[in-house]
């Protein structure tokens, strides 16, 4: 069975300019996915997807394969990650000539993943025979007890409970999750056909918050630094 791993980052941010090559504790931030990647020894291609020559070349410096840069509708801000994924899977099957089993897709923005996430993940995928799998995390907040919404003068919780009035606790509350875009994970077939994320089909793989920051702004890089920084002390 083979595996392709595919990484976008492309060059647009609103939330943190250009903070795919950016420099987190000295090194640019895709460099830690791209690591992660290879050193999980699962894929038969580590692919990066981008519109960016820069992040090509500095992808590749770090041990990633990229020869191709994402056309602009697969670039902007409003354009689907999952046609990007695929025309990446497109581009490398063409080039190399050979067919993938599984694609995996890991953020470059959540650098705080260990290896054996990946790993666990990948193992959680084959046991339960699905078609796809994603990453998540308990979530801080919970719709059914202290989400809601605000509309004119009124104000609701976002999810309630049959026969329930309030939960009196978080702990007593049905759980919920935050997608933690970390890792995704297809059948080809999946990848290709099903239109939604998430089906009947979809495993969920859960991982701890500490390792579950998708950096999008300033706060959680600096966030994320600070993780890191405090990580490399207790182990020294």
């Amino acid at each position: 069975m083979k595996s392709i791993c595919t990484i976008c980052a492309r060059s647009g941010s609103k939330g943190l300019l250009n903070k795919n090559i950016k420099l987190l504790n000295g090194i640019p931030l895709i460099a830690y996915t791209i690591h992660q990647a290879i050193d999980s020894k699962l894929f038969s291609k580590i692919i990066v997807s981008s519109d960016s020559e820069k992040i090509v070349s500095i992808a590749k410096q770090a041990g990633a394969e990229s020869w191709f840069l994402r056309p602009k509708k697969l670039s902007s801000d409003k354009a689907s990650k999952l046609d990007a994924i695929r025309h990446a899977v497109i581009k490398a099957e063409k080039k190399f000539k050979t067919s993938y089993d599984f694609v995996f897709d890991l953020d470059a923005t959540s650098p705080l993943r260990e290896v054996s996430d990946i790993k666990n993940a990948y193992k959680l995928f084959i046991q339960s025979k699905a078609s796809n799998l994603i990453t998540a995390t308990p979530a801080r907040k919970n719709p059914y007890f202290n989400m809601v919404e605000y509309k004119g003068t009124k104000i609701k919780l976002v999810k309630s409970i049959k026969g329930v009035l309030l939960p009196q606790s978080r702990q007593v509350a049905p759980p919920v999750y935050d997608m933690n875009a970390s890792i995704y994970i297809w059948k080809k077939s999946s990848l290709f056909n099903d239109i939604k994320l998430i089906n009947k089909n979809t495993v969920m793989y859960e991982m701890p918050e500490e390792r579950s920051i998708d950096i999008d702004t300033m706060v959680d890089w600096y966030l994320v630094e600070l993780l890191m920084k405090s990580k490399i002390k207790n182990e020294s």
